[in-house]
């Protein structure tokens, strides 16, 4: 082991981010970049592979220079980042065939929905844990493979390679050395047998998508190669690699059998491990590996609502009606919970429980009276009866947690996790580094450098910052909750 200090990449859907820690997981230095958003036709969302690569470069020289850090002095590298987002490049080049296409992309949700007509989401299920939707990187794939001209003959051939984000900058950061990707970020592609841990021929067959193009699959902790000397100015081993959800997990320490942890970046992601089991879902959750490592799979029961953080870009890019996305808790504050009024972001569709693509966003119950300040308090508690949605399905398929540890961009705002709690009926819990993801990003890389000798370890450096208790009345609760369901009929495609 050389090297003082941990180097974390954290690739999301809107930014990308580096933090160097050191070996005790304390902050040195930090970057982060936004980059554009591509939105070639309503419900398809694309990212430039270019820009990713770039913005990842800059954060990481960044933070090395304000760590004043060379390569010499970095331990390992671990990666998170945003899942099921999908490229395909040329193995020679590097060069992508298309676009990224992103997980929030609706375009293929003809093709799930031919499949489904089929028979063929109990299989997808049965092995993957997953449903047949839109939002996973099979039919991404497939779309690529039948849209781009030449694409599928050259896929057969061998001469492109398909992956997660995590792959794409794994392959970049290697000069093309490793393709590789690790159990988390496989195990949501559709493609990959959760409980056999290998890609599976089956699932190949029914989406049409060639073999040659996957990547290998390795633990979460694992040798995934070098960097390359252009990119540092030395040599720094990759040691660590999980998709965001799963590195959350990791970075909030819930490591023990029902521990559940919510996300709120871009998205909403509620995991609880589950240990041993592949708890299959009877209410439309997803069964996904929360994590491998020393060969030992860990899972989860997960949740995902496609809209959170991004319902507050909303306000302040599209509606303009906020300068920045925490001046959204001084209005909640001042304007107090909103009764009657409902915002259902379902941009993107419905995640789960619900799993409809072709769902659209609306604003319910306007009233002459009603303003910007109720229209930006009613998003916020829209984000909040989506987790409260998440959970209900969890307890109905047998876990139940006691208490939500919560991370990302959105917990600063006090506000808001004092109506989730509320509205959750549990305790609410803010680690004092609020930043899991990319924090589990540095544990694993410490984990398989020996920095960390244990998930024990990580543990016990995860410190509490705020607890936020439910005071709510059950009245005002279900008077609530009832509102919400009504509004989520109004826009589903079922209604």
């Amino acid at each position: 082991m050389s090297g003082r200090f941990l180097l974390a990449i954290d690739q999301g859907t809107s930014s990308s981010r580096t933090v160097i820690y050191d070996h005790a997981a304390t902050v040195v230095s930090s970057a982060q970049q936004e980059f554009p958003q591509v939105y070639p036709e309503p419900g398809w969302v694309e990212h430039d592979p270019e820009a990713i690569w770039m913005s990842v470069q800059a954060v990481a020289r960044q933070a090395l220079a304000e760590a004043g850090a060379t390569a010499a002095d970095i331990t390992g590298i671990g990666i998170t980042n945003q899942r099921e987002t999908t490229l395909i490049w040329d193995r020679k080049t590097g060069q992508c065939v298309h676009n990224a296409i992103v997980w929030q992309d609706r375009r293929t949700a003809a093709h799930c929905e031919r499949l489904k007509s089929d028979g063929a989401e109990s299989l997808v299920i049965e092995k993957t844990g997953l449903r047949l939707d839109p939002y996973f990187s099979a039919t991404k794939i497939a779309w690529i493979l039948d849209n781009v001209a030449g694409i599928r003959d050259r896929a057969v051939a061998g001469e492109l390679a398909f992956g997660t984000v995590d792959s794409f900058l794994l392959w970049r950061l290697t000069g093309g050395r490793t393709h590789a990707s690790d159990a988390t970020n496989a195990s949501r592609t559709l493609l990959f047998n959760i409980h056999t841990q290998e890609w599976d021929d089956e699932l190949l067959e029914l989406f049409d998508i060639p073999r040659q193009l996957l990547p290998d699959v390795l633990d979460s902790a694992a040798e995934f190669g070098e960097s390359d000397d252009a990119m540092f100015g030395g040599v720094v081993p990759v040691l660590g690699m999980a998709g965001d959800q799963q590195a959350a997990l990791i970075g909030q320490a819930g490591f023990e059998k029902g521990m559940t942890k919510s996300t709120y970046g871009t998205g909403c992601f509620v995991i609880a491990n589950t240990g041993s089991d592949a708890l299959r879902s009877d209410n439309k959750l997803l069964t996904t590996v929360a994590s491998r490592i020393d060969g030992k799979v860990t899972y989860g029961l997960e949740g995902s609502v496609f809209v959170a953080g991004s319902a507050m870009q909303w306000l302040r890019d599209e509606l303009r009606i906020i300068d920045s996305a925490p001046q959204s808790e001084d209005i909640a504050a001042a304007t107090g919970i909103v009764d009657d009024v409902y915002v259902v972001p379902a941009f993107a569709g419905l995640g789960a429980p619900y799993w409809d693509p072709h769902a659209r966003g609306a604003i319910l119950g306007l009233s002459r009276g009603s303003g910007r300040d109720q229209i930006v308090t009613a998003t916020l508690q829209a984000i909040a009866f989506q987790t409260r949605d998440l959970s209900n399905a969890m307890s109905d398929d047998g876990v139940t947690p006691s208490i939500i540890r919560v991370d990302g961009g959105m917990v600063g705002n006090d506000w808001f996790l004092q109506f989730l709690a509320d509205i959750l009926e549990i305790p609410v819990e803010r680690p004092r580094n609020v930043e899991s993801t990319v924090l589990g990003a540095a544990s694993l890389a410490g984990l398989q450098s020996g920095v960390i000798t244990s998930v024990s370890q990580i543990a016990e450096l995860w410190e509490r910052d705020a607890l936020f208790e439910p005071a709510m009345t059950p009245e005002r609760r279900e008077h609530l909750l009832a509102g919400w369901a009504d509004a989520v009929s109004r826009v589903g495609t079922d209604r």
